[in-house]
């Protein structure tokens, strides 16, 4: 067992680096400060963050408007407006257009009765003259499904639903 353990070191005793009492003197490295000054460049140079250069986002978002956005809007632009000019007025609050695709304009009817009307108006012509004036749009059929894109609430007032 040591005698010294738990005692205060004498004042002129020298301290060792890497202890932890603080005295005046500087603490000795082993290493030269040349190599600590080039491994901490180094390190630097290693840990540095380079955020990656952004690209900008309008460009790409004006080609993928022109892309996708307006060819299809301005089919269906053209078919909205027929559809609107030859149904009634009073059939078109019940109906929306869903899709366009392959050639079949596919429409949203809110209740069975409003399906029937618009089924047998369909019949009785207006679906050709509807296909005749969209021709250039690519419209080959119309195809009627009973569904609702809005939310009814409890004082009769649609709010339009975007999700499924």
């Amino acid at each position: 067992m040591n005698p010294n353990v738990g005692q205060a070191l004498p004042a002129n005793r020298p301290v060792l680096a890497g202890s932890a009492r603080p005295t005046g003197r500087k603490l000795v490295s082993s290493f030269p400060a040349r190599r600590l000054e080039s491994d901490l460049k180094r390190l630097s140079r290693i840990k540095k963050f380079v955020p990656p250069q952004a690209v900008a986002l309008g460009p790409e978002m004006i080609q993928f408007f022109q892309r996708s956005v307006q060819k299809r809007q301005t089919k269906l632009s053209k078919i909205g407006e027929a559809f609107g000019r030859l149904v009634p007025e009073t059939l078109t609050d019940h109906c929306a257009i869903e899709s366009l695709h392959r050639g079949t304009l596919t429409v949203l009817v809110d209740s069975a009765s409003h399906l029937y009307e618009l089924k047998q108006l369909l019949l009785a012509g207006v679906q050709q003259q509807l296909m005749l004036a969209c021709k250039s749009a690519g419209l080959k059929k119309v195809s009627l499904k009973p569904g609702r894109w809005y939310e009814e609430n409890a004082e009769h007032v649609r709010k339009i639903r975007f999700t499924e």
